[in-house]
């Protein structure tokens, strides 16, 4: 039975179609009960002919393909549970290639001005002197490194991989909620998210006009190579790994393996006569790119934490010499500062002269006076965050807490102001996930797309779409029961994926 004559179904087994979305969100599959958006017909009708048996049996071999794939997560401060399978939904989140340029062009916009920034307050500060951002917003941030001050990296770039975290609002309209230029973590899902939709969804694919991603490591890899100081010959770029215990240690293994580039810990890695080398069972091998996993303050223990077992001794001397270079930069975590993103459609405005494509979610700055007021006095409504919190944790989610937990973050607010934000409690789009009956039920998500920043600026199409699997929650992180949805954007001319 096809989409069109579902509705004169007389079985006692309803079409998987007939979902009502919460009409208080902007559902990105349905406008309304049984009613697919047109520009993913084509899907609709493939979940419509499958039903509800053959997506559980299709759900089913996505998780073991995944397991097999050793998609796994570990969680900070629950170790002793070890490695997890990373939750995964078999309904993929479409995004059209109309919106995708918008995102596309916004994103490009956005970590062109955040390199910037970020390049500006190790050297000239003019947007300090200008008074734009005040320095006391910069120089509090955890991080901002002062050793950093005058460094010089290849070409200016600072950001070489980034992926700020998008969220749609009750109109589908799209907002950036924080950016992430340290150690962005998360492609490697997306990469297997999409390798078991084709096989799991073939026929579907045949059907549907998506943009490919399989071309991200050789963007990666070429990003890294274009900022090598030698000139001469393949550069030998290495993806440096704090180890087999950090929680995305299957993502460093797994892009070192795609790229062909060399999986290293620190103590791979040593300081020889003015280069860094990597040792092997043939002697040391010069390196030219540190694509670099572990945080920026463990890099070099002569440099930053001198108790650092994970970082090169001497590295950073190599690096002003010219004679290695570093993705990312160390010190750009001071771009991820909750509290410095406020600021950032000002930075576009100031660097760029332009506004920004995709807005900031309206924040409220708890080191202002007025605004702390307005915070402390509207707690029950508003989601809390710590300033250079991450993973979900240290948030208080006004609506869904209890005056003790108000009252909480309260006496942190007061004791601590600069190291809070507030935002309002968005109506955070939803998009349908399979459910363990089988049946199409609403979940909040978001997005992060990953940009590349070597001798342009590129966006893998799509990106890590975040879910909560949990009915009504806010929280889309792994660690608190997230998962996550292949992301398949339309293109107008067609292509595979």
């Amino acid at each position: 039975m096809n989409h069109m004559n579902q509705s004169q179904n007389q079985s006692p087994t309803p079409s998987i179609l007939e979902y009502e979305p919460e009409a208080s969100f902007y559902n990105e599959l349905f406008s309304g009960k049984g009613r697919v958006r047109q520009p993913m017909r084509v899907l609709g009708d493939a979940l419509g002919e499958m039903g509800s048996p053959e997506l559980l049996r299709r759900q089913q071999a996505a998780e073991r393909a995944l397991l097999r794939m050793g998609i796994t997560f570990q969680v900070y401060g629950d170790e002793g549970q070890g490695e997890r399978v990373f939750p995964f939904d078999l309904i993929p989140r479409v995004i059209t290639s109309e919106e995708w340029d918008q995102v596309e062009r916004g994103l490009k916009q956005r970590i062109t001005a955040l390199n910037l920034f970020v390049a500006d307050i190790y050297d000239e500060k003019k947007i300090i002197k200008d008074g734009i951002i005040p320095d006391s917003v910069v120089y509090s941030s955890s991080g901002y490194l002062q050793p950093c001050e005058g460094l010089k990296p290849p070409h200016g770039i600072w950001c070489h991989v980034s992926g700020s975290d998008l969220v749609r609002d009750g109109k589908g309209d799209f907002f950036v909620l924080e950016d992430n230029l340290r150690c962005p973590s998360g492609v490697s899902y997306v990469m297997a998210n999409r390798l078991v939709m084709k096989r799991t969804f073939p026929e579907v694919f045949a059907r549907m006009q998506v943009r490919p991603i399989s071309d991200y490591p050789e963007m990666l890899l070429n990003t890294l190579r274009s900022i090598s100081p030698h000139t001469q010959g393949t550069p030998n770029t290495v993806v440096l790994t704090p180890g087999i215990y950090n929680s995305a240690y299957f993502e460093h293994a797994f892009l070192a393996h795609q790229t062909g580039a060399e999986l290293v810990e620190g103590r791979d890695l040593v300081v020889s006569d003015g280069y860094v080398c990597m040792k092997t069972t043939r002697g040391l091998k010069r390196v030219d790119v540190i694509y670099r996993r572990i945080n920026d303050d463990y890099l070099d223990p002569q440099m930053f934490h001198p108790d650092s077992v994970l970082g090169v001794a001497g590295l950073m001397d190599v690096f002003k010499e010219g004679r290695v270079a570093i993705a990312n930069m160390p010190g750009t975590g001071v771009a991820d500062d909750k509290v410095v993103y406020a600021y950032v459609p000002d930075m576009i405005k100031y660097y760029l002269d332009q506004d920004p494509i995709l807005p900031n979610v309206p924040t409220y700055l708890c080191s202002r006076e007025d605004e702390k007021a307005y915070v402390l006095d509207h707690l029950h409504e508003l989601v809390v965050k710590e300033a250079d919190g991450a993973g979900g944790y240290g948030m208080l989610i006004g609506p869904a807490s209890t005056k003790a937990e108000q009252d909480k973050f309260a006496e942190l607010i007061k004791a601590n102001p600069r190291g809070y934000i507030a935002q309002p409690t968005l109506a955070l789009s939803t998009a349908p996930i399979l459910t363990k009956e089988g049946l199409l039920d609403g979940r909040h998500l978001d997005l992060r797309p990953f940009v590349l920043y070597g001798d342009d600026i590129k966006v893998l199409p799509g990106g890590l779409s975040r879910v909560a699997m949990r009915k009504g929650s806010l929280v889309v992180n792994s660690s608190q029961g997230g998962g996550s949805k292949d992301t398949w954007v339309l293109c107008e001319e067609g292509g595979v994926a």
